[in-house]
């Protein structure tokens, strides 16, 4: 379950441009807040929905791209569109290799910033509902006892019953009993959804032994 609205923040150090988003956003139904620097958004606790951010790249003090920076060190998950009358080529890889949905120069078509918000805010949507299903698979993978878990392991890899006990130095009736915990645990019916449930809470693979 994806929890609160989606929201649209503006960050620009121009009055200007932050009433005109403000308005623009606002025709569009789209929830927004603005804040007059970097700094000033950093203090606003972190939103618990859908969201993006529209973030003039040049600003006093933090700068949109370093904004973009300390976000992802904290592990924030805002999506980011940036606008700027000053960008350039490198400027612009930067922070699309960080993961920017777009990176429009002023002046832009207000129909063009609408457009990457609707995409930035369905990213930001999806991102979440992974999130959320990774964090549900995770809480049921702690219900395993560390046999089982290794049971679990050794069956997303397709081996057999007869070949889990031998890796794992276990009858095979023994293995049997495991796995069917495993099952009932997860709340799956047969390996192939095992092997997608494991997908889902991004577990590792197994290291083999040497």
């Amino acid at each position: 379950m994806i929890r609160g609205k989606s929201m649209v923040f503006v960050i620009d150090d121009d009055p200007a441009v932050r009433k005109s988003l403000k308005r623009l956003f606002g025709s569009a139904d789209f929830e927004s807040e603005v804040f007059a620097s970097a700094a000033e958004f950093l203090e606003r606790p972190a939103h618990p929905g859908p969201s993006c951010l529209v973030v003039d790249v040049q600003m006093p003090g933090l700068n949109g791209i370093d904004l973009q920076e300390t976000l992802l060190e904290s592990r924030r998950e805002e999506q980011f569109i940036f606008i700027t009358g000053h960008g350039n080529v490198l400027m612009c890889a930067r922070a699309m290799k960080a993961g920017a949905v777009d990176f429009l120069s002023k002046p832009f078509r207000p129909d063009d910033l609408l457009s990457c918000v609707k995409q930035a805010l369905a990213r930001s949507k999806e991102q979440r509902r992974r999130a959320a299903e990774k964090g549900k698979t995770r809480a049921l993978l702690g219900l395993l006892t560390p046999r089982e878990f290794e049971v679990m392991e050794l069956l997303t890899t397709g081996m057999l019953n007869k070949q889990i006990g031998g890796e794992l130095g276990m009858a095979e009736k023994t293995v049997k009993v495991h796995r069917g915990q495993v099952m009932r645990k997860l709340g799956v019916t047969s390996v192939a959804e095992l092997v997608r449930f494991v997908e889902k809470a991004e577990i590792p693979p197994r290291p083999e032994r040497s």
